[in-house]
This record gives structure tokens, sequence and C-alpha cells, in this order.
């Protein structure tokens, strides 16, 4: 019993060694506090995100050292080394060029952000695996000039100029170049009708008269979403989010968000990709 007893111990002490605790505070180059920032384990998926003072506290299940990498929509990364344990970390992102990146939105032609002659806001699929929001829509609130009215769970209106409605005719959204809109409705219709967020490679968001290339209904802005290629993405993924309220008068309302995508290339010329997903939920309840 005493060798068991030595054993035990022996074990929760390896146990609490192994934990590191790290914690600082994220400003912009402004220093103005950055919510919503995402910290990452490098090379894991360990991560938290910082609050509405930009303040975060990261737990790590390993000894120093390792290094943790600091992102947000807009400002780029930066990649600091843990040394000690507890260690306090604080970061400065800069507003973030993106001169490398490839968009097609601005003269329907792909061409470099630097030659592009309008601002584009783009979110590429790290940022939307990494973002801070139950879901895609929700994180495109993020980019600069973007408001986001949510009607219900599944009904996430985008708007920017300050045009805050559920029913914009002058905002279009593009799947793969194709209008999302309802025709019945001649507006769009949110989430209701778009990607899944597996499939999802980029967006590209032109708010104002800078999108008057699309034609009228444009005046607003226009969002250009572009799904992956099932022959450079290939496999399964699949994602499950789940969560719960309780309440006195409503109970307990339970949520249930999932996801799966499956893509194969057959050959150079054919190639196959599905995507399903399901969401359940209460968006209200009658006292």
């Amino acid at each position: 019993m005493r060798t068991i007893t030595k054993i035990i111990l022996l074990f929760f002490c390896a146990f609490t060694y192994a934990q590191t605790t790290v914690n600082g505070n994220v400003l912009d180059d402004s220093g103005q506090p950055l919510p919503g920032a995402n910290v990452i384990v490098v090379g894991t998926t360990t991560g938290a995100v910082t609050d509405f003072d930009g303040n975060y506290t990261l737990t790590v299940d390993q000894a120093p050292p390792f290094s943790i990498r600091v992102s947000s929509v807009g400002f780029e990364s930066v990649t600091k080394e843990v040394t000690t344990n507890p260690q306090t970390l604080d970061f400065v992102l800069n507003e973030g060029n993106e001169l490398d990146e490839i968009v097609i939105s601005a003269s329907r032609t792909p061409e470099s952000v630097r030659e592009s002659p309008v601002t584009i806001e783009r979110f590429d699929a790290n940022d939307i695996q990494f973002a801070a929001s139950p879901n895609f829509y929700t994180s495109l609130e993020n980019l600069k000039g973007v408001d986001v009215n949510q009607g219900s769970l599944t009904f996430n209106s985008v708007n920017t100029r300050g045009f805050a409605t559920f029913a914009n005719t002058r905002f279009v959204q593009l799947v793969d170049g194709m209008d999302n809109a309802s025709p019945l409705l001649n507006f769009v219709i949110g989430n209701m009708l778009g990607l899944n967020e597996l499939d999802i490679a980029s967006v590209e968001l032109l708010p104002g008269a800078s999108s008057a290339l699309y034609g009228a209904n444009a005046f607003n802005g226009i969002l250009f979403m572009n799904s992956k290629s099932p022959w450079d993405d290939q496999g399964v993924s699949a994602y499950y989010k789940t969560g719960l309220t309780v309440q006195d008068l409503a109970g307990d309302n339970k949520f249930y968000d999932f996801g799966i995508r499956a893509a194969h290339a057959f050959s150079d010329k054919f190639a196959a990709k599905g995507s399903f997903s399901y969401l359940s939920g209460t968006d209200w309840h009658v006292g």
C-alpha cells in the first residue's frame, strides 16, 4: 500500500510540473487593447482568446521551451518563445498589409493586393479556423467596416457602410462567381444558402462604391466567397460544436453544430466534393 501511494504521488508531481501558465496583454500598434485575438501554441491546437481588455491566460500541458503565436484579422502575426514557468508575454500587433495575397474581386482577374486599385478586406481559411466566433458569418464582423445583423441562428445578414438592415438589396454576395441572393426576396439571406465553413478557401470584401464593377446592386458592397478546390484540398474534414444555456423560465437549451466535407480527385480532369452541415438550437422561447 505504501508503494502504491508513492507511485501515485510521483505521477501527481510530474503532472503538476508539466503545467505551464502564460499570460499577458495584446495591443495594436496604436496602443489600444485588441480583443478577440487568437493565442495559439505553435504546432498544437491549444490556445486562448483575448478578452475585451486584450488580456489572455494560457495553460499548456508541456514544459518550456515552446513558442506561442498571436494573430488577429487585419494584423500581422507575432511569435514569441516561452522559456520559464510561469511567464508574462505582452504582444503588439502591427496592421497587416498582406502584400503577397492574391485577390480577384477588384477587377475580376487575379492580381496582388498591392496592385489592386481599391481597398480589399480578405479572410482566408486560417482566419476562419481560428476566429473567435461561433460561426463563419459572425467572424466577418471582425473585418473593417462590416456589420453583421443576426436575425436568428441561421440568418446573419452582412452589411457595410452603416446599412444595418436584414434586407439589404444593395449588397451582393457571390459564391464562386454566382449570385447568392434569393430570387423572390431579391436580397441575400445570409448563411441560410451560404457555404459550409469547411469548404471556404477565402473571402474578399469590397465595401462601398469600389464594387461598382458588379452592377448597381453592389452599391453597398460585395462579398466574394471562394470555395476550396477538390483537387487541391482532398480528404475528409469535419467539425462539431455544442453549447448549453440554462434559464429558469426556458429551461435547458442545447445547441449543436456539425459539419463534414469530403473531396477526391479521380484524375487530372475529374474530381468531386460534397459537404453537409446540421445545426440545432433554440432561437427564442415563449413563456
